[in-house]
C-alpha cells in the first residue's frame, strides 16, 4: 500500500508541467510599447527587491533561529517525532516562499501583457491573466504535493517508520514551517500593498483629484508592486500552507480512525484527482468582447463549477477502492458543496451585480459615514453564512464518516471534508491569482496612456478579481476552520499521549474547568490583538506614505502639468521597510502566546486557546474580507456611471471607504487563518514542553 503514495510525485509533475506551459503562453505574448516595457519594469525591480529583503530577514532573523531553537530543543530527544521536527519545519517554510515567488515572477511579467492583450478584446486579456493564475494555482499545488510526498518517502523508506501513526505526527510539524512563512509572507505583503494602496488614493484621488494610477502620483509604482508581493506572493504563500495543512492534519487523523496507510493515502488521492480536474477546468474559462460582470463571473464559474462537480465524480470510485465506506464520501461531498457555496456567498455580498453592493454604493450618497457603516454591517452580516454552511459541514461530515459509531472516524470525515474544499485549489487559485494581475494591467494601461477602452476592459477583469480574491480568501477561511479542528484532535491526542507517558492523568477538557475557560478568553483576545497590530501597521505605514505623497506634490515643481517625474523609489523604500519592520510583532504573538498559555495554563490552557482563537478568527477574517471586498466594489461600481461616477461626492466617500477597506481585506483579515493554523502546530510541536513544565493539574 505505501509504494502508492508515488502517485503523489505522478500529481506534483503534473501540475508543475501544466504550470509550465502557462508561463511559456504567457511569455509568448507581446510586452507592449516601450513605455509599458518600462513601468513593467520599474514594478518588476521593486517586487523583486521587497522579496529579496523580506526573505532575508526572515531566514535570518527568524527562520535559522528557530531552526537552531528547534534543534537544540529537540534534536537530541529520543523520540523520532522531536528528532525531525527542525528539519520538517525548515522544509515546509522554502517549499512555502518558493510558491510565494514562483507566483509573484510571473504576475510582473504577466501585467504589461495583459495590459497589451486588452488593447485587442477583453478575452485576450482574461485568457492572459488567468495564464499567469494559473502559474500560481498550479505551483501551488504542484510544489505541495512534491514536498509532501518527498517527506513520506524519506521518512518511510528511508528513515524506516513503519507505524502509521507515528509517521503521521511527524508529517504534522512540516505545516508548521508553511504556516510560520506563510504568516511573514502575507502580513509583511499586506502591509506593504495597503499602505502604499491607502497612500496613493488619499492623496492623490480624494485631495488632489487625479484617477487611480496616474503616473503623476509618487506612490502609484509602489501601490502595483504591492499587489504583485501582498496579493500574488503572500496569497501564493497562505495557500500553500492551506493546502498542504489540509492533507497533513487528515494524514493524522487516518491511523486514529483505524484506517491505517489507506486513510493517509485518501487525501493525497484526492488531491491528484482535484489537480487533473482542476487542469481541465481551465479549458473552460473565456468570455465574448462585449459582457457584463455577470456574464465574466459565469465564464469562472464554468470552470471552477466545472472541475468540483467531475472531482466529486471521481471520489467516488477512490473512496471505495481505498476505504470501502462511503460514508467518507459523503464528507468529501461536503467540502466540496461547502468550498463551492461559501464561494457563491461571497460573490453575493462583494460583487457588484448584486444587491449587498450596490446598496452599499447607494448609500455614499449620503456621506461617507452610512457607507462605512453599511460595509461593517454588510460584513457582519455576511459571517452567518460562511459559519452556518462550516458547521453544517462539520455536523454531517462526522456523522456520515461514522461518528457514531467510531469518534475518531467522524473526525476523520471532518478532515477529509476540508481536503474535499480545497481539492480543485489549482484552478481556484487561478481565479483568484489573475485579479492582481488585471489591476497591474490597469494600471500600465493608464500610465502609459493607452486609449480608454482598454482601461475599461482591464478595469472590469479587476473588480472580477476583487470578487475571486475574496472567494479565494473564503476557500482558505473556510478550509482552515476545518483543518483546526483536526489539528487541535492531533493536539489533543499527542498530549494525553505524553501525559500519560509521564505518569499524569488524561485532560479535564469540560469547559468547567477554569484552564480551558481561560484559554478560550486567551484565544479569543490573540484575535483581537493580531487583527489590530497588523491594521495598526498599515495606517503607520500609510502614515510615512501620505507624508511623502504631499511633499513630492508640494515640493518638486511640474508633477501635475507632467513635465517633471515623481520620485518614484522613495515611496517603494518607504513601504518595504515599513513593511519589514511591522510585521515582527503580529508575526511574534501567533508562536509565543501559545506556548506562554501552555507553560502557565497547562495543556488544558491550549486547548481552550485553540478553540477560542479557532471560532472567533474564523468570525473575525470573514467579516474583515469581505467588507473590505464589498467596499472595494462599490468604488468601482460607482466609477462605472453609477451615483455620479468619478469625481464625484459619492466617489470621494467611496475612495474612504475603500480605504478603510484595504487592510481589513488585503491585509488583517487573509492573515488570521493563518494564526488559526499557526497556533495549532506551535502547539503540537511544544507540547512535550508544556507537559514537562507539570503545570496541568494546577486546575484539575
Amino acid at each position: 500500500m505505501e509504494s502508492y503514495f508515488a502517485i503523489g510525485f505522478i500529481g506534483a509533475l503534473i501540475a508543475l508541467a501544466f504550470a509550465q506551459s502557462r508561463r511559456v503562453a504567457v511569455m509568448s505574448c507581446s510586452e507592449g510599447n516601450e513605455r509599458m516595457q518600462k513601468i513593467a519594469s520599474a514594478i518588476r525591480d521593486g517586487a523583486n527587491a521587497y522579496l529579496k529583503q523580506q526573505y532575508s530577514t526572515v531566514a535570518r532573523i527568524f527562520v535559522v533561529v528557530f531552526f537552531v531553537l528547534l534543534a537544540m530543543a529537540f534534536g537530541t530527544g529520543g523520540s523520532m517525532l522531536s528528532r525531525f521536527t527542525p528539519f520538517a519545519f525548515l522544509s515546509g517554510g522554502i517549499f512555502s516562499m518558493l510558491a510565494g515567488y514562483i507566483g509573484m515572477k510571473i504576475s510582473t511579467q504577466a501585467n504589461s501583457r495583459t495590459a497589451n492583450a486588452a488593447s485587442e478584446n477583453l478575452n485576450r486579456g482574461l485568457r492572459v491573466a488567468f495564464a499567469s493564475g494559473s502559474v500560481m494555482g498550479f505551483t501551488v499545488v504542484g510544489l505541495g504535493m512534491l514536498d509532501i510526498s518527498v517527506w513520506f518517502f524519506l521518512l518511510r523508506f528511508v528513515f524506516g517508520i513503519a507505524d502509521p501513526l507515528e509517521l503521521g505526527n511527524i508529517m504534522v510539524m512540516n505545516g508548521m514551517g508553511a504556516s510560520f512563512m506563510a504568516l511573514f509572507a502575507r502580513v509583511g505583503g499586506g502591509i506593504y500593498t495597503k499602505a502604499a494602496d491607502v497612500g496613493a488614493d488619499l492623496v492623490g484621488k480624494v485631495e488632489v483629484g487625479i484617477p487611480e494610477d496616474d503616473p503623476r502620483n509618487p506612490a502609484t509604482i509602489a501601490d502595483n508592486v504591492g499587489d504583485n508581493v501582498g496579493d500574488v506572493a503572500g496569497m501564493g504563500a497562505d495557500l500553500y500552507e492551506s493546502y498542504v495543512g489540509s492533507i497533513l492534519a487528515t494524514f493524522a487523523l487516518g491511523p486514529l480512525a483505524g484506517y491505517g496507510y489507506q486513510g493517509m493515502l485518501l487525501p493525497v488521492a484526492l488531491a491528484v484527482t482535484g489537480i487533473l480536474c482542476s487542469v481541465l477546468g481551465t479549458f473552460l474559462v473565456k468570455t465574448e468582447e462585449n459582457t457584463d460582470q455577470k456574464a465574466l463571473l459565469s465564464s469562472l464559474r464554468k470552470g471552477t463549477y466545472s472541475a468540483a462537480v467531475l472531482a466529486a465524480l471521481l471520489a467516488a470510485p477512490l473512496t471505495w477502492f481505498l476505504l470501502g465506506n462511503m460514508g467518507v464520501y459523503v464528507s468529501i461531498l461536503c467540502g466540496l458543496l461547502g468550498g463551492t457555496l461559501i464561494g457563491y456567498f461571497t460573490e453575493y455580498y462583494t460583487s457588484d451585480t448584486y444587491k449587498p453592493t450596490q446598496e452599499l454604493s447607494a448609500s455614499s450618497q449620503s456621506g461617507t459615514g452610512p457607507l462605512i457603516i453599511g460595509g461593517i454591517s454588510l460584513g457582519l452580516k455576511s459571517t452567518m453564512s460562511s459559519i452556518l454552511i462550516v458547521a453544517a459541514a462539520v455536523i454531517i461530515s462526522f456523522i456520515s464518516a461514522g461518528g457514531y459509531q467510531s469518534y475518531n472516524q467522524g473526525l476523520y470525515g471532518i478532515g477529509i471534508a476540508a481536503v474535499g474544499m480545497l481539492s480543485t485549489l489549482g484552478i481556484t487559485l487561478a481565479t483568484d491569482a489573475y485579479g492582481p494581475v488585471a489591476d497591474n494591467a490597469g494600471g500600465i494601461a493608464e500610465m502609459s496612456g493607452l486609449p480608454e477602452e482598454v482601461r475599461e476592459r482591464t478595469d472590469a477583469l479587476d473588480s472580477l478579481g476583487n470578487t475571486t480574491a475574496a472567494t479565494g480568501k473564503g476557500f482558505a477561511i473556510g478550509s482552515a476552520s476545518l483543518t483546526a479542528l483536526a489539528l487541535l484532535v492531533s493536539y489533543v491526542s499527542i498530549a494525553d499521549a505524553k501525559l500519560a507517558a509521564a505518569g499524569k492523568a488524561a485532560m479535564n477538557l469540560s469547559l468547567t474547568n477554569p484552564g480551558v475557560l481561560v484559554g478560550l478568553f486567551i484565544g479569543a483576545m490573540l484575535t483581537f490583538v493580531f487583527a489590530s497590530y497588523t491594521m495598526s501597521a498599515v495606517q503607520t505605514s500609510a502614515q510615512h506614505i501620505v507624508a511623502e505623497v504631499r511633499r513630492q506634490f508640494k515640493e518638486i515643481q511640474g508633477i501635475m502639468e507632467g513635465t517633471a517625474d515623481p520620485d518614484y523609489a522613495t515611496c517603494v523604500s518607504i513601504c518595504t521597510k515599513g513593511a519589514l519592520h511591522e510585521m515582527i510583532v503580529p508575526a511574534l504573538l501567533a508562536v509565543i502566546v501559545p506556548i506562554v498559555t501552555g507553560l502557565l495554563l497547562g495543556c488544558e490552557g491550549v486547548v481552550g486557546l485553540l478553540g477560542g482563537v479557532s471560532v472567533t478568527g474564523f468570525a473575525m477574517a470573514v467579516f474583515m474580507s469581505n467588507a473590505g471586498g464589498a467596499w472595494d466594489n462599490a468604488k468601482k461600481y460607482i466609477e462605472k456611471g453609477n451615483f455620479g461616477g468619478k469625481g464625484s461626492e459619492s466617489h470621494k466617500a467611496a475612495v474612504v471607504g475603500d480605504t478603510v477597506g484595504d487592510p481589513f481585506k488585503d491585509t488583517s483579515g487573509p492573515s488570521l487563518n493563518i494564526l488559526i493554523k499557526l497556533c495549532s502546530t506551535i502547539s503540537i510541536v511544544f507540547s512535550g514542553l508544556i507537559v514537562a513544565a507539570n503545570l496541568t493539574n494546577f486546575f484539575m
